[in-house]
């Protein structure tokens, strides 16, 4: 009987997570980085950021302007 009631309470639980408002995964990510103290993250992440940017824009209209920069 209690069994039953911790399933219902769970997934009330999980549906009013469901129907609340959605973060975004930069802020998602703050906040795994910021409550789990792996600040060390933060350097590969921007890293990663930065070149999944310059792979975009390597296709795009601006390489010429990149090119010149390497």
């Amino acid at each position: 009987m209690a069994n039953e009631e911790d399933k219902s309470s769970r997934a009330a639980e999980f549906a009013a997570g469901a129907e609340g408002k959605s973060v975004g995964i930069l802020s998602e990510l703050f906040e795994f980085l910021k409550v789990n103290k792996k600040w060390w993250l933060l350097p590969i992440v921007l890293v990663l950021i930065l070149v999944g940017v310059l792979v975009i824009l390597g296709g795009s209209v601006a390489a010429p302007f990149i090119y010149t920069l390497f």
